[in-house]
């Protein structure tokens, strides 16, 4: 059986991990959540790698929670922060390139954004769709869209939770490289090749500077993600909705 986490060095200077869960579509199956979480610990350990590249399968980055996790959330018996999903990236030493060459939804969304580059394809769908189902944003999402997008977008991202082209987001004047979904790796590849003449001491030390204030500032708006869930996915309409709009 193949893994549903591809770890592959590029060089002896990069790695990608490349999420290919298959039967989930890359939702966050507890097979993908795992070995994502240990494919990070993995690079961690390591002292040669200078830059990671995230990437998903065909026409998926990653999908968000699953069904079964949003009736469980609704439901009152996990919370999002069971599985720290959201910060991989932004806490992972080395600069991580979201090679989103496929759709990014929910948390999958908010999850290839705190990687320190992004890289959306024309053609695929991005969203932020919490709010179709009723209840608030988490994983991050109320943090790091008004972070990376600017407020203006984000609010429209957030509170509408509809589905965005990449191709709109480019012309909305996003501030991320879009391109066709054949070129997005190509791409990638070249920045991590840029990132890999750097020493990786410096690599480092730039990036904790740089992204010092995010980590300090995720974990007060996770705990306000995670209050504002308790009031807003009890509700019986969300797991009405979850149960009759999921994968619509």
């Amino acid at each position: 059986m193949d893994s549903v986490v591809e770890l592959a060095e590029i060089n002896v200077d990069i790695i990608q991990i490349k999420m290919q869960d298959k039967e989930s579509k890359n939702t966050f199956s507890q097979a993908l959540t795992d070995e994502l979480i240990k494919a990070y610990q993995y690079i961690e350990k390591q002292q040669k790698y200078k830059a990671v590249i995230l990437t998903g399968y065909d026409t998926y980055f990653a999908s968000g929670g699953t069904q079964n996790q949003l009736m469980t959330l609704s439901e009152g018996n996990s919370k999002f922060t069971d599985f720290d999903l959201y910060s991989l990236s932004l806490n992972c030493p080395i600069p991580v390139i979201a090679a989103m060459q496929g759709h990014g939804i929910g948390g999958g969304f908010a999850m290839g954004l705190f990687a320190d580059f992004v890289i959306l394809s024309k053609e695929s769908i991005y969203t932020t769709n919490f709010m179709k189902y009723g209840f608030t944003p988490g994983m991050g999402a109320t943090y790091i869209l008004p972070q990376k997008l600017g407020i203006v977008l984000a609010e429209e991202m957030l509170l509408t939770a509809r589905n965005y082209r990449g191709e709109e987001l480019k012309n909305r004047g996003i501030p991320f490289t879009v391109l066709p979904r054949e070129e997005v790796m190509n791409h990638a590849y070249e920045l991590a090749k840029s990132l890999a003449e750097k020493p990786r001491v410096s690599l480092i030390a730039l990036k904790d500077h740089l992204v010092k204030e995010m980590r300090n500032e995720l974990p007060k708006i996770i705990q306000q993600e995670v209050k504002m869930h308790e009031i807003t996915f009890g509700q019986p309409e969300v797991r009405e909705r979850i149960k009759t709009l999921f994968g619509q």
